[in-house]
C-alpha cells in the first residue's frame, strides 16, 4: 500500500489507475480541506478520521472512476452525505452530470456551498426524498448508504435499461449471501486501497 502522506495527490491517484489533470489536482486538494474544516465539525465524518481523510475518502472513492464507462453521462449519488462520493467523482470527471441526493438540510447546504467552492457546474442536489427524484442515469453509486438489496432497490428505479450501479461492499461482504436476487455483480479489487474492500457493479440480467 503506498503512504499517502508523502504522496501527492497525482501519484496516490495513478496507484488506483486514474490520471488527474491540474483542475482535478486542485479541486480534490479543496475539497480535502472542505472535509476537514466543515464536514468533521458538522459530524458529517468523523473527527478520528481527519488525518487519514485523504486515505479513508477521498482515494476510496477516486478508485471508482476507472468503472466509468465511456458512454455513462448522468451520475447519481445515493445519499451524499458529505458528497462522497458524488463530489470525488465530479471533481475527477466534470464533465459528468450527478445529482447529489441529500435530505438533511444542513448536509444538503455543505453540498450546495461545496459545489460553488469547487466550481462543478454539472454538479446539482436533490434535498428531497430520493423516491421523489423521477430522472433516469446511466450510473448510481451507493457508499454507506444502505446494504446491498436496498441500495440496488433504489437504484434499479433511476436506471436506465443499461444502467448500472457501483456499491462500495466493504470487507465482509459476500457475494453469495449479500447480492440481490437477479442482479448480475461484478467485484473489483484495488490493491492499492485493499482494506477498503471490493467495489461491486450492479446491473440488471
Amino acid at each position: 500500500m503506498f503512504h499517502v502522506k508523502h504522496e501527492g495527490w497525482v501519484a496516490a491517484a495513478a496507484a488506483l489507475g486514474v490520471e488527474l489533470d491540474v483542475r482535478a489536482e486542485r479541486r480534490l486538494s479543496l475539497f480535502e480541506e472542505l472535509l476537514v474544516e466543515r464536514a468533521a465539525p458538522m459530524g458529517m465524518i468523523s473527527k478520528g478520521d481527519v488525518p487519514r481523510v485523504r486515505e479513508r475518502h477521498i482515494l476510496d472513492c477516486v478508485r471508482a472512476v476507472p468503472l466509468i464507462e465511456t458512454g455513462d453521462r448522468r451520475l447519481c449519488d445515493l445519499g451524499s452525505g458529505a458528497g462522497l462520493p458524488g463530489l470525488v467523482v465530479a471533481c475527477v470527471r466534470s464533465d459528468l452530470e450527478v445529482v447529489l441526493t441529500e435530505v438533511r438540510r444542513n448536509r444538503a447546504a455543505f453540498l450546495e456551498s461545496a459545489i460553488v467552492e469547487l466550481a462543478l457546474p454539472h454538479v446539482t442536489v436533490w434535498a428531497r426524498r430520493i423516491e421523489t427524484l423521477r430522472e433516469r442515469f446511466d450510473l448510481c453509486t451507493a457508499r454507506a448508504f444502505a446494504d446491498p438489496r436496498r441500495s440496488w432497490a433504489t437504484a434499479e428505479r433511476l436506471l436506465g435499461t443499461s444502467g448500472r450501479m457501483i456499491y462500495w461492499a466493504g470487507e465482509r461482504y459476500d457475494p453469495r449471501a449479500d447480492a440481490p436476487d437477479g442482479v448480475e455483480t461484478r467485484a473489483f479489487e484495488t490493491s492499492a486501497l485493499a482494506s477498503a474492500g471490493a467495489l461491486v457493479i450492479m446491473s440488471r440480467q
